[in-house]
C-alpha cells in the first residue's frame, strides 16, 4: 500500500512522450509557489494497492511511453515507489522522477531506500522549486536551478550528466 495524492492515465507534460503520472502523498520541502501545495500532506490522498496502481499503468498501454513519479515527494515513498518502478521496467516503460532532493543528496545518503529508487529511474528532475527562477526555464522543469539528469550515465559516469532535450 502506498498514499497517492493523484493519478494521470496520460500526459504531455511531465517528462518526454505520453506518460502515466503517479503523484504520491506528503513532502516536507514546502517550496515557496509550489503547484501541488495540499499534496504536501502525508495524510493527503488515498491508500492504495501498488498492484491497483500498476493494472491501472498497464491499461494505459501502448498509448504511454512511460511512468512518471510526482508529487508530494517521491522519494519520501522511496521503498514503495521502488516496487512499482521495477513493475514499470519490466513491462519496458521508461521512468521519470521530479524531486525537491538534489541528486547528490540522494546518491550519498545514508537511506538505502532512496538510493534503490535512483538506480530505477532513467530520468531525475532534481531540486527545489524557485519561484524566483521561472523566467526562461527549460521545458519540463519549473525553476531554472533544476537539472534533468540521465541517472545511467551519472552513475556510470560518476558525474552528473544532464538529458539534453
Amino acid at each position: 500500500m502506498m498514499r497517492v495524492a493523484g493519478f494521470l492515465d496520460n500526459s504531455l507534460v511531465n517528462g518526454v512522450g505520453i506518460r502515466s503520472v503517479v503523484f504520491v502523498s506528503g513532502c516536507n520541502h514546502n517550496c515557496d509557489g509550489c503547484h501541488n501545495k495540499e499534496m504536501q500532506d502525508y495524510n493527503y490522498g488515498d491508500e492504495v494497492e501498488i498492484d491497483e496502481i500498476f493494472e491501472r499503468i498497464k491499461s494505459n498501454v501502448p498509448l504511454i511511453s512511460g511512468v512518471t513519479f510526482s508529487g508530494g515527494e517521491p522519494f519520501d515513498s522511496a521503498k514503495e515507489l521502488a516496487i512499482l518502478a521495477d513493475k514499470v521496467k519490466n513491462i519496458g516503460l521508461n521512468l521519470w522522477c521530479y524531486t525537491g532532493y538534489t541528486y547528490e543528496e540522494i546518491l550519498y545518503s545514508d537511506d538505502e531506500a532512496k538510493i534503490n529508487l535512483l538506480n530505477k529511474i532513467d530520468v531525475l528532475v532534481d531540486g527545489k522549486f524557485d519561484k524566483n527562477l521561472t523566467e526562461n526555464v527549460p521545458k519540463y522543469v519549473g525553476s531554472s536551478n533544476q537539472r534533468i539528469i540521465d541517472v545511467e550515465k551519472s552513475v556510470y559516469e560518476k558525474r552528473v550528466i544532464e538529458v539534453i532535450l
